[in-house]
């Protein structure tokens, strides 16, 4: 007898939300909102996170185009988190802002969950 998963079954299949974030807010609910990640117990702010990876890669430009290899890779997850951290460090950069809209919009076709699609759409439609 084969093996089947809760999401083979049709009526189950993720069309509004995704298993992780229902997983992420029943863990959040139950177990407090803390990762396990001693760095953001009590983070930094956003924008000196980004100023300081910026600074360590050689500029906003360099986080762009490594967003833009990963995207290429196929790697949209950590592409987005550098495409950000660009936009974050150079929010008038139209060339970091053109990256970030296309590493979104790739993301966002790659969805299948109207939630994720969405968030993601508007992301790559957001001026910053």
């Amino acid at each position: 007898m084969g093996r089947v998963t809760l999401l083979d079954r049709p009526y189950l299949t993720p069309i509004y939300d995704e298993p992780e974030f229902i997983v992420r807010n029943l863990w959040r609910l139950y177990a407090g909102w803390w990762d396990g990640d001693p760095a953001r117990l009590k983070p930094a702010p956003a924008a000196a996170l980004a100023a300081e990876l910026a600074d360590l890669a050689g500029g906003a430009g360099r986080l762009a185009a490594r967003a833009e290899l990963l995207a290429e890779r196929g790697d949209l997850a950590l592409a987005c988190h550098l495409a950000e951290l660009a936009a974050q460090v150079a929010p008038a950069d139209d060339a970091v802002a053109t990256v970030r809209a296309s590493v979104y919009a790739r993301r966002a076709e790659r969805e299948t969950s109207l939630m994720a699609r969405g968030l993601y759409r508007w992301a790559a439609d957001r001026k910053r």
